[in-house]
């Protein structure tokens, strides 16, 4: 098992220009992680590089540049599978995030598969954007959303969730790790379980992917999203993994420039996978940057950031039960690094409003998973999400900054 012995973390956050960056004259404590990590110089001078040396628009020129660009693009690809283990890049779409993703499936494998008195089932513990685009599915359909309930301490009923498992189950969408609770779900005995059933799945992979490592073939997961701005790369790209098989029975989503084989007033052919799901001109730096955010993450060791995260999610979580009236919120048996709680007297927003002015930035709010909220019977929390360049002594900081708190309001 991989251990973070010699993890040199300061090395690590010399590749982050931000983390020198001074916040109300305090050095920046940087715990805002799930809803955006920072980016290493690696990534930033591949976007200026591609910017400044190889800018044109992709597979459709026949000159220098455009044939630079898409040799690139394409490149970035073949990283991107070979990092979430696809067995061809054919099978990795990019998308704007992995809100979009879910989308596409929703709406293509959706609309073809799901009639009316068919089940889609989802967890209780789910992103906005992986209920939203099912209960649209549902509605326009006439199928059934059903929900896998999960504990006080933030884990799936796995009983109840093979109970619900039946003949009208056509899809599972499942998150990996949740963005609120920071539980990590046993996709592996779920996937058998519902394919077992007859359904497809879906795997949120938003927060597991800058985690963990992926490997979707292992998994045996169907589909597959990601979004490149929580892990370490631009925004405004995102990629979803589809076996080949699920892909090329999908109707397009969009139409357009790119995705089209022919074209005639009476009918118009499709373009092969992947290229039938992306219409119009991509997001080329975008998935350049992301192929480079990949390599990046590689060379640092998937396997070894998951260790050294665990170590500090297991300092930050016994640092943050010294302060005097935080109750922490998720509890699972198995965790990656995000530590959410409330404080006895103070709402999450101003716990925000007064770290903010020690340096510290974290999250509050009901993080996009109201559900969640309503679940645990709480209005809001506030979150503090780790990341490999964050440090145990920015924990002190944080904990620091909540006594603060604390005084401020008794």
């Amino acid at each position: 098992m991989a251990t973070a012995t010699a993890f040199d973390v300061t090395a690590i956050r010399a590749d982050f220009p931000i983390l020198g960056t001074t916040v109300h004259g305090k050095p920046l404590v940087y715990l805002d992680n799930a809803a955006t990590t920072q980016k290493p110089r690696q990534v930033l001078q591949v976007l200026a590089d591609y910017y400044e040396s190889s800018n044109a628009n992709v597979h459709r020129g026949v000159h220098y540049l455009s044939g630079r660009a898409s040799d690139l693009f394409d490149l970035a690809r073949d990283r991107i599978a070979r990092f979430i283990g696809a067995a061809d890049s054919k099978e990795v779409v990019f998308t704007r995030n992995a809100t979009e993703g879910i989308n596409l499936v929703a709406q293509s494998w959706g609309r073809a598969n799901v009639a009316a008195g068919d089940e889609v089932l989802i967890s209780a513990m789910e992103h906005h954007s992986n209920i939203v685009p099912w209960q649209l599915l549902c509605a326009e359909k006439g199928a059934t959303l059903r929900v896998i309930p999960m504990s006080d301490a933030g884990e799936l009923d796995l009983e109840a969730f093979e109970r619900l498992l039946g003949p009208r189950t056509k899809i599972v969408a499942v998150t990996a790790l949740s963005n609120v609770l920071g539980t990590v779900n046993p996709l592996a005995d779920m996937i058998q379980a519902a394919h077992a059933a007859g359904a497809v799945v879906l795997v949120d992979g938003a927060q597991a992917a800058y985690h963990m490592p992926v490997h979707v073939q292992a998994l045996d997961c169907d589909f597959f999203v990601l979004t490149g701005h929580k892990l370490y790369g631009p925004t405004g790209i995102g990629v979803l993994y589809g076996k080949a098989a699920r892909l090329e029975a999908m109707p397009p989503w969009q139409g357009g420039g790119d995705m089209i084989s022919s074209v005639t007033f009476e009918r118009s052919t499709w373009n092969v996978l992947p290229y039938k799901f992306e219409a119009g001109t991509p997001n080329i730096s975008g998935a350049i940057g992301l192929g480079a955010a990949v390599d990046y993450v590689t060379s640092v060791g998937m396997e070894r950031i998951q260790a050294y995260e665990q170590e500090l999610l297991a300092y930050g979580t016994e640092a943050l039960r010294t302060v005097p009236g935080l109750v922490l919120v998720g509890t699972a048996a198995r965790k990656a690094s995000i530590l959410s709680f409330v404080m006895d007297g103070i709402h999450p927003h101003d716990l925000g409003t007064i770290v903010d002015r020690e340096g510290v930035a974290i999250r509050t709010g009901h993080h996009c998973a109201q559900p969640v909220m309503d679940r645990l019977g709480i209005p809001a929390t506030a979150r503090a999400s780790l990341a490999m360049y964050n440090t145990r002594e920015e924990i002190d900081a944080l904990v620091s900054a909540l006594h603060t708190a604390r005084k401020v309001f008794g």
